[in-house]
């Protein structure tokens, strides 16, 4: 179920240690790893500072765009449970500014949902 589960546009956890020796040069001084998930090529680190969204773009994926979301600009968020016949559960973050969800990912029931959710709260609210 976990490469069907990742063709279909869903998120698996990443080991943080995984996180930090890619993604190291990305941080500054005192921002550490909280979490991180993967969908296909694309990946969404949470830290303790902010949350970054990594864009593997093109057949190639050589180019990358890495977009960062400060905490404080995030004014709300949700996520929707696993369902019966729903496998997988959903994370919706509004930007400041926006009407319609800015970030929307999905995450297969290998991803504890409620934990996603407590680190968003933790340095949201």
């Amino acid at each position: 179920m976990g490469i069907l589960s990742s063709l279909l546009g869903n998120a698996g956890a990443i080991e943080k240690e995984t996180l930090q020796e890619k993604y190291s040069k990305l941080l500054i001084p005192s921002e550490e790893i909280e979490a991180g998930f993967k969908i296909i090529r694309d990946t969404f680190i949470f830290t303790n500072k902010r949350l970054i969204l990594v864009d593997v773009q093109g057949i190639t994926g050589n180019k990358i765009e890495y977009f960062s979301v400060l905490y404080k600009s995030i004014t709300r968020f949700s996520v929707e449970t696993a369902g019966s016949f729903d496998l997988d559960a959903e994370l919706k973050i509004w930007i400041s500014g926006e009407q319609t969800p800015s970030i929307s990912k999905r995450f297969n029931k290998k991803v504890d949902i409620y934990e996603v959710q407590k680190i968003l709260a933790q340095f949201t609210l």
